[in-house]
């Protein structure tokens, strides 16, 4: 009996240990407390496979009352952000590869006439398929928008006929076509992604673990208290990772090709460069994260929180950006997967160029000065 007392006495002691531990480390308990509430709100609002605010833009070379009024149906839901309205199906090629516009409606110059007469009115409806799932809904969904706009003028031919009036029957032929990935294969989708995703394994995740377990060695110390300047130490550090992920970089491309078939209709030597640069700043992130932290664990999970879940969530690899809330869309910006996942599809499935991903290039490089420079403060602040 005096046994079992002494045992319940001894567990009662270690809880009450336990929960002063767990109360004095506030790291933790902030942890435990806060994060199931963050991610139940970021995977909530994140997955999400509803498409929001399409950007269409519409060929309307002859305007007339019909045309107008079937342009006013889309512009209506909420399904549709018209960003343009042209003349020629010529403007439309550039709006596609800058990502201006996402969908197309081209009616044919003859659309109101043939409609009056009861001959088919021929339209034309272009899809972005980059994203196969997003471009078979936004398809789907302009299909509806005229397939009701033509039931009304059926509904209003029918009543104009029963007053024994004759009047053509209503009848609009829609044409589709899917650019850029027109078999809408999932892994044209997810393998651009992909490589975001792996490099920032290889350069954030791997490099912050690293340089923290140097520190915990005493490594990183005798380093910093060494005649090498810490923008020396920077370039040491990143020059082997940058070696590395070139060659991840090289097989991801490779693989993607040979075993996934995905297309590689831009510049290879393009998307090889743009792979560098996204390193460069998966890296400086990953030093930047070491110099802040002291330990392997806080490392891991700053990375695995401030790099890997913003590049599956927030960059558009897997979940579009236009269906999430404003906030979190303001948030991807900072995300620089995002950039690499709009570049590394830009060159691999639609084959464009520095024409078209010049602002893409230019924020990454951006991200890539300002963590190196808050790296290189990072260990200046250390060494003194």
């Amino acid at each position: 009996m005096n046994a079992r007392r002494i045992s319940l006495t001894a567990l009662r002691g270690l809880l009450i240990k336990e929960t002063y531990h767990i109360l004095r480390d506030r790291r933790t308990l902030v942890v435990i407390t806060l994060l199931p509430i963050l991610q139940v709100i970021l995977f909530g609002y994140a997955i999400r496979t509803d498409v929001r605010r399409v950007r269409l833009a519409i060929v309307d070379p002859t305007p007339d009352h019909t045309t107008l009024a079937l342009r006013a149906r889309f512009a209506a839901t909420d399904a549709f952000h018209v960003v343009a309205v042209v003349a020629e199906a010529a403007d439309l090629d550039p709006m596609f590869k800058r990502g201006m516009a996402q969908e197309a409606v081209v009616f044919d110059p003859s659309f109101a006439q043939s409609l009056g007469r009861g001959l088919p009115a021929r339209v034309l409806v272009i899809t972005d398929a980059t994203e196969p799932n997003a471009g078979s809904i936004a398809q789907s969904y302009a299909l509806s928008v005229i397939d009701g706009y033509e039931r009304e003028l059926r509904a209003a031919s029918s009543a104009i006929r029963s007053r024994e009036i004759v009047v053509p029957g209503a009848l609009i032929v829609p044409e589709v076509r899917m650019q850029f990935n027109p078999t809408r294969e999932s892994s044209n989708l997810f393998v651009p992604g992909l490589m975001a995703f792996v490099l920032t394994i290889i350069s954030s995740l791997m490099t912050a673990i690293s340089l923290t377990r140097e520190k915990e060695t005493g490594t990183m110390e005798a380093l910093l208290v060494s005649p090498l300047r810490p923008w020396q130490i920077i370039v040491g550090k990143v020059a082997p990772y940058l070696v590395v992920g070139f060659l991840s970089v090289l097989g991801v491309i490779v693989e993607a090709r040979v075993i996934f078939h995905v297309p590689v209709h831009g510049s290879a030597t393009l998307l090889l460069g743009e792979g560098l640069l996204f390193i460069l700043v998966s890296l400086s992130l990953g030093i930047l994260i070491s110099a802040q932290t002291t330990s392997q664990r806080v490392a891991m999970f700053a990375a695995l929180v401030g790099t890997m879940l913003p590049t599956l969530l927030l960059s558009g690899f897997i979940f579009p950006l236009e269906s999430m809330p404003w906030a979190l869309q303001a948030i991807s910006y900072i995300v620089p997967a995002r950039w690499f996942v709009t570049v590394a599809r830009g060159i691999m499935l639609k084959g464009i160029g520095l024409a078209y991903l010049w602002r893409e290039t230019m924020v990454l490089a951006a991200m890539a000065l300002v963590l190196l420079v808050l790296s290189t403060r990072s260990f200046h602040e250390r060494l003194e």
